[in-house]
């Protein structure tokens, strides 16, 4: 062995000690969980990388022990996965001394079978790559001629619609269901909606999170929150561009849709844990959604779930003046089928207990932003009681009080498309917050100046623009190693950080 100098020695002695020091610092998990963390200093001090990550490779576990027909694990909807994901949770839950409640609710949602065909004229367009069937999409087989509607976001933009037509929609700023109810009205057999180009129109082109609510051009996963009566398809801007420039031609397309759906019904499960403390009629909901699409769904939403279930862990002996209640929801992936059940089954009076919602959807991105889900920005805000918005902003205020102290940018979500399950309790009045840390595609060059890392993907391929992991069929890619320790700490803590604010906090 050579000989160390002895300054450097010194200097390993040093580091040495100074790593023992800050260990030494900080408590054990088993000593955070059995004190009252009865500050933010102290609860943060007990939200760390390492005990979320072995919490969330848990859920790793569980997946890969419950594989599908198609081999790879998973904790959807009505699996097995998904069922012991909840007993897991809800058996730390009961041995943290927390009232554990399991609720179940029916569910029927329309699911493809078969395979699924799109083709006009001559050309057969390739599934998963030109082209996805939308989520909650109709059935049907049916030959019929295409038509433009623009975004088909406003009932106008149909005035000249033939009914019997296939209506052929941009991807705008305006919900799916949007465009999809729109164009039923109007007397469409179906929906082809095509990817836009670039940055959407507008308000969107200023927005931090525009790339939230914007593809790549590349075909997409429209995501439909409720049942469509009509087949939904969602294409890429190639094949979408093509089909206008042959309508503007006067060539009108001829398209062929074949999209067989079967009723698929059975029971799922909310899990509820609720805190022994705190003024129950001034009670603080703190969710997440459990349940996984396409494969493991570790970033979403096992780190969702696992940064509530962190914190709740923490905060299990710890007096505050509000009520706790954790909630981790299931069918969010398949319409908020969880959370509209638990917010559309409460009393009056229990409804009126509820003083406030922090919701956490994916929190651990490795291409990163930090957003806060502020209901002033979904689609649908104007459908929210008037109190939402203006009371929900205490919850924004104190995300971005805690990014402020740590020195990192945060702004506002976009939900433009894409909802969670927050927006079922705006919809009934509970004001609410919530993070994000973003997921798909795709990074613009604007966030990146804001939050450092590359264009495109924020998680999946990175740098790439194929659209990430998250909710694409057939990739499985949704995995333990589709997390980032660091950023998972971070918007763990913030979470926190806000739970003990809105815990405490005089309503």
């Amino acid at each position: 062995m050579k000989h160390i100098p002895k300054i450097l020695f010194c200097v390993l002695v040093l580091a040495f000690t100074a790593t023992l020091a800050a260990h030494a610092a900080n408590p054990s998990d088993q000593a955070c969980e059995a004190r009252a963390n009865d500050t933010t200093e102290k609860l943060l001090q007990c939200i760390h990388s390492q005990s979320l990550w072995q919490h969330l490779a848990f859920f790793q576990k569980i997946s890969d022990a419950n594989p599908g027909p198609n081999g790879h694990g998973n904790r959807n909807t009505g699996t097995k996965g998904y069922t012991d994901s909840v007993n897991h949770v809800a058996t730390l839950m009961k041995q943290a001394g927390y009232q554990v409640t399991v609720q179940p609710y029916p569910y029927h949602i329309l699911e493809v079978t078969g395979t699924p065909q799109f083709s006009s004229d001559n050309r057969t367009y390739g599934l998963g790559t030109e082209w996805f069937v939308a989520r909650l999409s109709g059935g049907g087989t049916l030959n019929a001629h295409i038509q433009p509607a623009d975004s088909g976001c406003t009932a106008a933009e149909f005035r000249s619609f033939i009914p019997g037509n296939i209506a052929l929609l941009q991807r705008s700023t305006c919900s799916y269901d949007t465009q999809v109810e729109n164009a039923y009205d109007a007397g469409a057999v179906a929906v082809v909606l095509y990817n836009n180009a670039g940055t959407l129109p507008g308000v969107m082109e200023d927005s931090f999170a525009a790339a939230h609510a914007r593809g790549d051009g590349g075909a997409f996963q429209a995501r439909l929150t409720r049942a469509a009566a009509i087949p939904v398809i969602g294409a890429s801007y190639e094949v979408g561009a093509d089909l206008q420039s042959r309508y503007a031609s006067g060539n009108k397309p001829v398209v062929n849709l074949d999209i067989r759906t079967k009723v698929k019904s059975g029971t799922d499960y909310n899990l509820i844990a609720e805190s022994p403390y705190g003024d129950p009629d001034h009670t603080v909901i703190v969710e997440g959604h459990l349940d996984a699409i396409y494969g493991a769904g570790m970033l979403d939403n096992a780190s969702g779930s696992t940064t509530i279930m962190e914190i709740a862990l923490n905060l299990a002996k710890t007096p505050t003046r509000n009520r706790l209640r954790y909630i981790w929801f299931g069918g969010e992936e398949i319409g908020l089928l969880g959370s509209a059940y638990y917010t559309t089954h409460l009393s009056s009076s229990d409804l009126a207990m509820i003083a406030f919602d922090l919701d956490a959807d994916v929190t651990a991105t490795p291409n990163y932003d930090y957003l806060v889900a502020d209901p002033a920005n979904a689609w649908n805000a104007k459908r929210f009681p008037v109190n939402v918005v203006p009371e929900s902003r205490i919850g924004n205020e104190f995300f971005m009080d805690f990014f402020r102290q740590q020195g990192i940018p945060a702004a506002a979500a976009w939900f433009g498309n894409n909802g969670t399950d927050s927006n079922s309790f705006s919809l009934v009045g509970v004001p609410n917050t919530g993070i994000l840390t973003q997921q798909d595609c795709c990074k613009s060059q604007k966030e990146v100046d804001f939050w450092g890392g590359v264009r495109g993907n924020y998680e999946g391929k990175i740098p790439g623009f194929n659209g990430g992991c998250v909710d694409n069929p057939r990739r499985w890619c949704d995995n333990l190693d589709n997390n980032d320790p660091d950023v998972f700490e971070l918007a763990s803590k913030a979470t926190a950080y806000v739970t003990f604010k809105l815990a405490n906090h005089a309503f």
